[in-house]
C-alpha cells in the first residue's frame, strides 16, 4: 500500500522541447496528499507546460510524468482530478445546472448539485445560460464544474482572474475547505497574495527551469530588505546617506525606508529622534521575494539567452 506522504503528482526529469524552445528543462515537481502547492514564474517560465504534462494533454520528451502512480492519461487516474484551466469553451445555451449535471455524470461519485453549488456559490446562477454570465460568474462556473466529481487532486490555473474581491475571497474560502478535506491543490496564479494566503509550499520557475521551492515564509526569509516606516523629524535624504539603507523618502507625512539591517537603522532613528512614533517593521512579502529570485535566476544567464523570451 502505497504510504499516505507520496506523491500523487510528479515530474522526475522533465524535459519539453517546441522545435527549438525548451519549455522544460529537467523539471523536478511534486505534490504531495492535502497540501496545495502554488506554481509561480513569469510568463513563458514553463508552468502551462509542466500542468499539461500532468494532465496527460501532452508528452515529455524525456524524464517520466506520473498522475497518482499512472500515466496521466490513464482513465483510472483521471476520474480523480477536477481541472480549472486558464481558457475554457463550455456549450454556451446551456443553462449552468445543465453543467453541472452532466459534468457530474462523468464520474463515480461526484457530489450532488445543491453541495456543488453551495461550495463554489453558484446557487444564484444554476437557472442561467452559460453564455449570459460575466466573465467573474464564468470564472465561478468554471470552478464548480472543477470540484463536481469531488477530486482527490484539484488543479486550478489562475482560478480568480476577472473576479472581484468578495468572489476571490469566497473561493479562497471553498479552496481552504477542500484542503480541510484532504483535497491536493496545485495552484498558478500572478496574484501573489492568492499563494501567501493559501499556499503550503511555492514552486518558482523561471525559462522552464524550477528556481526555487520552499515554504512561503523561507522564500520571504531568502530577501534580506526590510522596510521600516515611522513618524519622524529625521530628514529622508539623511537617513538615505546612512549605512545599508537602500531608499529613504517622505509619504504622506511618514518616513519610508528600506534596508538589509533593519534593527541597526531603528536603533538609529530612535537615537535622532526620540520623539520617533507609529514604528512598522515588516519584513519583504512574497511579491518582493518572487522579484529577487527571477531577477537572480535571469541574470545568471549568458547575456544572448537574456533576450529571448
Amino acid at each position: 500500500m502505497p504510504h499516505l506522504r507520496d506523491p500523487i503528482a510528479r515530474l522526475d526529469g522533465v524535459v519539453k522541447r517546441y522545435g527549438r524552445l525548451t519549455a522544460l528543462d529537467r523539471v523536478e515537481l511534486c505534490l504531495r496528499p492535502g497540501e496545495l502547492l502554488a506554481l509561480l514564474g513569469p510568463n513563458g517560465a514553463g508552468k502551462t507546460t509542466a500542468i499539461g504534462l500532468l494532465l496527460g494533454l501532452i508528452r515529455a520528451d524525456a524524464g517520466t510524468v506520473s498522475l497518482f502512480g499512472q500515466d496521466p492519461q490513464q482513465l483510472g487516474a483521471r476520474r480523480r482530478i477536477g481541472v480549472m484551466l486558464q481558457n475554457a469553451e463550455l456549450p454556451p445555451t446551456l443553462r449552468v445546472g445543465e453543467l453541472l449535471r452532466l459534468t457530474a455524470s462523468y464520474y463515480p461519485a461526484p457530489r450532488t448539485l445543491a453541495e456543488t453549488a453551495e461550495l463554489a456559490g453558484v446557487i444564484d446562477l444554476l437557472k442561467r445560460p452559460y453564455a449570459k454570465l460575466s466573465g467573474g460568474q464564468q470564472r465561478r462556473v468554471q470552478f464548480a464544474l472543477a470540484l463536481c466529481g469531488r477530486p482527490e487532486l484539484l488543479f486550478l490555473d489562475e482560478p480568480t482572474v476577472g473576479m472581484d474581491i468578495e468572489a476571490r475571497q469566497k473561493l479562497w474560502a471553498a479552496i481552504r475547505q477542500l484542503l480541510s478535506e484532504g483535497c491536493s491543490v496545485l495552484l498558478t496564479t500572478h496574484y501573489l497574495e492568492e499563494a501567501e494566503a493559501l499556499a503550503d509550499r511555492v514552486c518558482v520557475m523561471s525559462r522552464g527551469r524550477v528556481i526555487h521551492e520552499s515554504t512561503v515564509d523561507a522564500l520571504r526569509a531568502r530577501v534580506a530588505l526590510k522596510r521600516i516606516r515611522c513618524i519622524s523629524s529625521v530628514d529622508a535624504g539623511v537617513v538615505g546617506s546612512w549605512p545599508s539603507v537602500s531608499d529613504a523618502e517622505q509619504r504622506q507625512g511618514r518616513l519610508h525606508v528600506t534596508t538589509a539591517e533593519a534593527e541597526a537603522v531603528v536603533r538609529r532613528l530612535l537615537n535622532a529622534d526620540p520623539q520617533l512614533s507609529e514604528l512598522e517593521v515588516q519584513r519583504a512579502g512574497l511579491a518582493e521575494a518572487f522579484t529577487e529570485l527571477t531577477r537572480d535566476a535571469e541574470q545568471a544567464l549568458p547575456a544572448s539567452q537574456r533576450e529571448v523570451a
